[in-house]
């Protein structure tokens, strides 16, 4: 080979300043010339070489988004977020898809035994468990970089709480949908299901993530187990009547509202497996 790259064309090269068709001529030359590649070497910023191999290091180690948090980015919010939330454990396939199947389970129970009270009594616990799984150093795999992200812990949870809600309450309401004979008493379990989720929620800021809604969930199927026995075959449990509805909603708002009066306790205490300033 008796022809090399210029010297002054080599030094535009590496700058990133030489134009085509030149271009094209010293990169088919390059590919086949090692005399020029080493004078090429030798020729380029090291500073900015060093900078160029940082980028790319960083590009191949920073982990694919999923389209689930592509999607979240393109709705403005923000990719730290959006990763926080799309790595959710409750909102992966291999969840929803449990809490598919035990719901179609429990309304063809429902269909066969022509009583809705199974239903309305699983419906309730499924958004509570959902979120009482979303957060916590046990079963959180984001949850490092979520005790160090630039973000209010409060306002995280409820980012991951209104998604599994989200999600929860859709599958809960498609379930409804399957049992259009009872009419509004087939969607009893909305205001226990709040009730129940806020509920764990304020106690998490004291309890922890794992005591809390197990408390909870315990006290909701004793709550039934002692309205069954409260009443005839044929009645109403109390939590789905109407004085049941309306308790369930004055305790979703007071749970609320001490939730939001206990926000800071999920940045500046421990709470439960939390350590000292985690955020979840």
């Amino acid at each position: 080979m008796t022809w090399h790259v210029a010297e002054e064309d080599l030094r535009a090269y590496a700058h990133g300043e030489l134009a085509p068709p030149l271009l094209w001529s010293a990169d088919t030359h390059l590919a086949g010339c090692a005399q020029c590649r080493a004078r090429l070497a030798g020729s380029g910023d090291p500073v900015a070489l060093d900078a160029g191999w940082a980028r790319l290091d960083a590009e191949l180690d920073a982990p694919r988004p999923g389209p689930t948090e592509r999607l979240l980015v393109r709705f403005g919010m923000t990719d730290h977020t959006a990763r926080l939330l799309a790595a959710t454990p409750v909102l992966r396939r291999s969840w929803l898809l449990s809490v598919l199947f035990l719901l179609v389970m429990t309304v063809l129970a429902v269909r066969m035994a022509d009583r809705p009270t199974l239903f309305l009594a699983l419906a309730p616990l499924l958004p509570l468990a959902g979120v009482a799984l979303s957060y916590g150093p046990s079963l959180d795999p984001t949850y490092e970089m979520a005790v160090v992200a630039p973000l209010h812990g409060f306002r995280l949870l409820m980012i991951r709480t209104v998604a599994v809600l989200t999600a929860g309450l859709a599958f809960n309401g498609l379930a409804t949908l399957a049992l259009p004979g009872y009419g509004l008493a087939a969607l009893a379990w909305l205001l226990p299901a709040l009730a129940l989720t806020a509920t764990g929620l304020a106690l998490t800021a004291r309890l922890g993530p794992v005591v809390a809604p197990a408390l909870v969930g315990g006290g909701w199927v004793t709550l039934l187990v002692v309205a069954k026995i409260q009443v005839h075959a044929d009645d109403t449990l109390a939590p789905f009547t109407a004085a049941g509805q309306s308790a369930a909603a004055a305790v979703a708002a007071l749970a609320a509202l001490l939730l939001y009066r206990a926000r800071d306790r999920f940045d500046t205490r421990p709470l439960g497996g939390f350590p000292h300033g985690g955020t979840l």
